[in-house]
C-alpha cells in the first residue's frame, strides 16, 4: 500500500445569512416610463427619470416612502402598463428579486382583491420558500361622502377576512401608503418595532392640515379609530403633543391570532428566512442524528438566527434590546417522527412593549412634621 494524503474543504455554514428585510417592491399604474420593467432605486434616484415627469399615485407613494425611510433606503418598483395586473407583476418580480413586502399602490375596492393577495403570498411561500406580506391601500374619501359613509365603505371591504399576510392601509390625506411603507423600512429601527413607536419621530410630509368631509367636518380621531377597528392601518395624533404619528400596523389575522400586528409577523418571517438555508444545508447530513450529542449540537446550530436576532447593545447605560428575547434552553425542540425525517420546533419570543400607558398620580397629604 502506498501512503496517501487527502485534504478536504469542509463548509460549516458559518457565513452571514441572506437578509431582505426593509427591501420592498412597489407596484402600480400611472408611471410614464419603464412600464413592465423592474426598476431599482434609492435615496439618490431621480424619480422623474425612472417613473416619468407626470404625477401618479405610484410616484407619490414611492416619494413618501423615501421621505419617511431615513438613511440607506433601497426599493424596487414595477410600473404597470394599463392592461397589466399586480399579480402578473409579482410573478415577474419573484423570478428576479427577493423582497420583504409588496406595496400595491392601486387602491383595492373589494374583499376578493385582498384575498387574492393572501393567496399570492401563500403560493410564493409554497413555490419559492419566501415568506412575504402585502401592503395594499384603500381609495380616498369622495367629495360626496361624509366620514361616516367613508368608514362604512372601508369596513365592508375587510369585514370577515382572514388574511394574515395582508396589511391594508387606509387613505385619508393621500400619502399614507408610502409613508407607512417608509416607516416600516426605516433602518434606524428593527422589524420588531411597531410603526406606532413615537420615538421613531413624527410622520414626514404634509400632515398639519386635516381633511374635511362633504359637510365640512374636520377629520378627528374618532374617524381614525373607526378605521383602525375595521383593521385598516391609519395615522394618529396625541392631544397637545406636536406631530402626527402612526397607529398599529393592522394585519387581517383572525381574532385571537398571533399575527394581528405587523411587528409579530415580521419577526417570525425573518426567522423563517434565516433558518431555511440552515435546514437545507443539513439535508442527508449524518452529523444530524438522534444521538444526544448530535441533538445538542443541532439545537445550537438551529438557534443561530434566534441568537443573532436577540443581540442587544448598551449605550450610556441604556440597553437597546434586540428584536426578540434571547432563546431559552427550550426554544429549540427536535423530534424524529421517522428514521429519515426530523421536525425542528423554534420559539420566537418578542419583548413586552407598551401601546397603552396609564399613569396614576397620587396625592400624599401625610403630615411628616
Amino acid at each position: 500500500m502506498l501512503g496517501r494524503v487527502q485534504i478536504n474543504n469542509l463548509n460549516l455554514i458559518q457565513g452571514p445569512l441572506p437578509s431582505v428585510e426593509n427591501y420592498f417592491l412597489f407596484i402600480g399604474r400611472g408611471a410614464g416610463k419603464n412600464e413592465g420593467a423592474l426598476v431599482t432605486m434609492n435615496q439618490q434616484t431621480d424619480l422623474a427619470a425612472v417613473l416619468g415627469s407626470e404625477d401618479s399615485n405610484l410616484k407619490k407613494q414611492v416619494a413618501a416612502a423615501r421621505l419617511n425611510s431615513g438613511q440607506n433606503w433601497n426599493a424596487c418598483v414595477i410600473p404597470l402598463a394599463a392592461e397589466a395586473t399586480w399579480a402578473e407583476a409579482v410573478d415577474f418580480a419573484v423570478e428576479r428579486v427577493s423582497v420583504e413586502a409588496v406595496v400595491v399602490t392601486d387602491p383595492v375596492a373589494s374583499a376578493s382583491e385582498l384575498e387574492a393577495m393572501q393567496a399570492k403570498a401563500e403560493s410564493i411561500m409554497a413555490k419559492y420558500m419566501r415568506p412575504l406580506f402585502f401592503i395594499p391601500c384603500s381609495r380616498g374619501p369622495l367629495p360626496t361622502e361624509t366620514w361616516g359613509t367613508f368608514t362604512a365603505a372601508l369596513a365592508a371591504i375587510t369585514q370577515g377576512l382572514a388574511c394574515d399576510q395582508v396589511n391594508p392601509v387606509a387613505t385619508v390625506w393621500g400619502a399614507e401608503l408610502g409613508t407607512y411603507a417608509g416607516r416600516l423600512a426605516n433602518s434606524a429601527v428593527t422589524v420588531a418595532d411597531s410603526p406606532m413607536r413615537v420615538a421613531t419621530g413624527a410622520l414626514v410630509g404634509a400632515w398639519a392640515e386635516r381633511p374635511k368631509d362633504k359637510d365640512g367636518r374636520i377629520l378627528d380621531m374618532s374617524v381614525l379609530d373607526a378605521l383602525d377597528k375595521a383593521r385598516w392601518s391609519v395615522p394618529q395624533w396625541y392631544p397637545d403633543y406636536p406631530g402626527v404619528y402612526w397607529g398599529d400596523g393592522n394585519v387581517l389575522d383572525v381574532p385571537g391570532g398571533d399575527f394581528q400586528t405587523i411587528e409579530n409577523l415580521r419577526v417570525v418571517q425573518k426567522a423563517m428566512r434565516s433558518v431555511y438555508p440552515l435546514a437545507v444545508a443539513r439535508i442527508a447530513d449524518r452529523a444530524l442524528n438522534s444521538t444526544p450529542a448530535s441533538m445538542e449540537a443541532a439545537k445550537m446550530y438551529f438557534a443561530r438566527p434566534l441568537r443573532e436576532m436577540s443581540r442587544s447593545r448598551k449605550v450610556l447605560g441604556q440597553v437597546f434590546p434586540g428584536e426578540i428575547e434571547p432563546p431559552a434552553d427550550d426554544a429549540i425542540g427536535i423530534t424524529w417522527p421517522t428514521k429519515y425525517s426530523v421536525v425542528i420546533d423554534m420559539t420566537v419570543r418578542p419583548y413586552n412593549c407598551p401601546k397603552s400607558i396609564t399613569c396614576n398620580i397620587l396625592l400624599d397629604l401625610t403630615n411628616y412634621g
